[in-house]
């Protein structure tokens, strides 16, 4: 399961599969130096992202 503690960096790492509901929500975070530091959490803040249901497709995706 992820949590909004993780890193974006370690998520992507570890499922490569949630690059695409980054990107749906315009977080194109694969390409940003800061995704090994930056919280989901802060960077959806920063984005202006409902970590909600970010956290929801995120979790969605990787248990399909």
């Amino acid at each position: 399961m992820i949590s909004k503690e993780m890193t974006i960096g370690e998520i992507i790492r570890r499922y490569p599969q949630t690059l695409p509901v980054f990107e749906k929500y315009g977080l194109d975070c694969h390409d940003c130096q800061i995704a090994d530091f930056e919280a989901v959490e802060h960077g959806a803040s920063v984005h202006k992202v409902d970590i909600g249901r970010l956290m929801e497709d995120l979790n969605r995706i990787i248990n399909a």
